[in-house]
Parts: C-alpha cells; sequence; structure tokens
C-alpha cells in the first residue's frame, strides 16, 4: 500500500507544483489569455493563494514523509488538495466548463488520504 500511497502523491505533487507554479508566476490577465479563464473571475491575490495553496499541497505531499518529519502532514496536505479541488470542481460547474480534471485530482488527492492515514 506504500508503494500505490509514494505513486499517487508523486504523481499529484508534480501535477500541483506546476499548476501551482504558473498561478504564482504569471499574471492572472496571462492566465486567462492562455485558457484558465475561470481566473478572470477572481481577484489576482485570489488567484494566487490558491496557487501557493496548491504549491505547498505539493510539498506536503512529499516531503514530511520522505523525511519522516511529522509524516501526519502527508496525508493532511492531501486533505486540503481534495478541499481546494472541491472549490474548483464547484467553480467549473458553476461556469458551465467541464469538471474533469479538478474533480479527477480531487478523487486522487482523496485516495491520498486516507492511504497516508491508514499508513501512518
Amino acid at each position: 500500500m506504500t508503494v500505490v500511497l509514494w505513486i499517487i502523491n508523486i504523481v499529484l505533487a508534480v501535477v500541483f507544483l506546476g499548476t501551482g507554479t504558473t498561478k504564482l508566476s504569471r499574471a492572472k490577465d496571462a492566465l486567462v489569455s492562455s485558457g484558465m479563464d475561470w481566473a478572470d473571475s477572481f481577484r489576482e491575490t485570489t488567484v494566487k493563494a490558491i496557487g501557493a495553496a496548491e504549491f505547498l499541497g505539493a510539498l506536503g505531499l512529499i516531503l514530511p514523509r520522505a523525511l519522516d518529519t511529522v509524516p501526519v502532514l502527508t496525508p493532511l496536505a492531501a486533505v486540503g488538495l481534495a478541499l481546494v479541488m472541491a472549490g474548483a470542481t464547484a467553480t467549473h460547474l458553476r461556469r458551465h466548463e467541464s469538471p474533469a480534471f479538478p474533480a479527477t485530482l480531487g478523487i486522487l488527492a482523496v485516495v491520498s488520504a486516507v492511504l497516508g492515514f491508514v499508513t501512518l
């Protein structure tokens, strides 16, 4: 079960490091023009906060368990990312866009959280 948890967490961490870094490093207008139309519904600071949550959550999926320092933070990071993806799914549904990607990431985050708590 630990191997499955690591695989899921690595996949999630790669995705969230990428999306979080993108949201943190680019202006809201640049995000909207690149296809992230949802960002137009939020203030710049909110988009940056979402990016920071994704970036820090990605680090939380890997570092606590890898360093064996407060490993309970790993499933807690997964719970936090699942909540962020629940919000993303709701936003996409509200905007009549496909919620498939955030919903999939949210489900994987929930699986990660469950496996993380089980393997503590």
